[in-house]
């Protein structure tokens, strides 16, 4: 079972002059929400997790569910060899983290893992739905706390891209 979370950072404070409700795809994506995540498998305790406090979270969690649409264009889903593969980087760094997808199972690599450390690996369905479920989740805790995010229309369209999938889909 693949589990994907996150910690926002008390070092790096969104600017309190922040207004939410008009705030910019850059600004929403690279400037606000800052702290660190994690993909882990919980069967075997395999985690892959920044460390680093900066990570923009929100641009993380958007990053992640366009990775997973880009995992499943080929139109032959998942019959297909493979593999197909993407890479998130990390704007304020070197450090990437690659997924390939081989049939219907993804394999995830970064490059601050040990040498000889496995890559963590789940079902396409499992990472795709996840994805989702994260982005869905972040927004929630967000808007709990920023007064004004859920009016801003940024906020509005990402959920409409990237809706929660139905369970077993």
């Amino acid at each position: 079972m693949l589990d994907i979370g996150y910690a926002l950072s008390t070092r790096f404070p969104d600017p309190p002059q922040t207004d939410y409700r008009t705030a910019d795809v850059r600004t929403l994506r690279h400037d606000l929400f800052c702290g660190d995540v994690y993909l882990a498998d919980t069967d075997t305790g395999q985690e892959l997790a920044t460390r680093w406090g900066w990570l923009p979270v929100l641009d993380f969690a958007w990053a992640l569910c366009a990775i997973a649409e880009r995992l499943d264009a080929d139109p032959r889903g998942g019959r297909a060899p493979g593999p197909q593969r993407a890479e998130l980087d990390f704007t304020e760094s070197t450090e990437l983290m690659r997924f390939a997808r081989r049939f219907g199972w993804v394999e995830i690599t970064a490059d601050w893992q040990r040498p000889g450390e496995p890559p963590l690996a789940c079902s396409f369905t499992a990472l795709h739905r996840e994805a989702r479920d994260f982005l869905h989740d972040l927004l929630a805790d967000l808007v709990d706390l920023h007064e004004g995010l859920a009016e801003n229309p940024v906020v509005w369209e990402l959920q409409a891209r990237f809706p929660r999938l139905p369970q077993g889909a």
